[in-house]
């Protein structure tokens, strides 16, 4: 059977599925994530910001959604991708589920859930060295991280706080 969506390639039937509600999610996240500048494009934390928000994007639409720009919501949508990085376990917890919930309903075969289930993997299985800032004492003005002390993160947990800042700045 042929894939309902195709880049229009081939004529009629067998063309290449195209991802477009990924593509479209990984796009906007990294305009956002440039126009912010709290990382370096091409550097780590930058890819995983990208990723961590792009997957944020893209499960928060509909599964048959083409994307969020073409819907034309984006501004409407910020303030849901917001409520969404501003906790971490909350997240992760809300990422699995809504992958589980589109495998569950048939998305097997979805080009655009291959490539958030392969993000989820990446974000979960590379970890990058950070300041510690789970032990920061937020007590009074004077708090002062110190960045000697770091800690082993999965990428996500890197990336989330990137997201949820280039989302505030845009």
């Amino acid at each position: 059977m042929p894939p309902e969506r195709t880049n229009g390639a081939g004529g009629t039937g067998g063309g290449l599925a195209v991802p477009m509600a990924w593509l479209c999610a990984d796009c906007l996240a990294d305009e956002l994530l440039r126009a912010a500048g709290l990382a370096p494009p091409g550097s780590l934390e930058f890819r995983a910001g990208r990723q961590t928000l792009a997957l944020t994007v893209h499960l928060s639409l509909p599964p048959d959604a083409p994307g969020p720009k073409a819907r034309g919501r984006t501004a409407g949508r910020a303030e849901e991708w917001l409520r969404r990085t501003a906790h971490a376990r909350a997240w992760a917890a809300w990422v699995e589920e809504r992958i589980a919930g589109r495998l569950a309903a048939g998305g097997e075969d979805d080009p655009d859930l291959d490539l958030a289930r392969g993000t989820w993997r990446t974000l979960t299985g590379t970890w990058l060295r950070a300041t510690d800032l789970e032990g920061l004492a937020t007590t009074g003005p004077g708090c002062r991280v110190d960045e000697s002390v770091q800690v082993w993160l999965p990428a996500w947990e890197l990336g989330l706080p990137l997201a949820h800042l280039a989302l505030r700045l845009r």
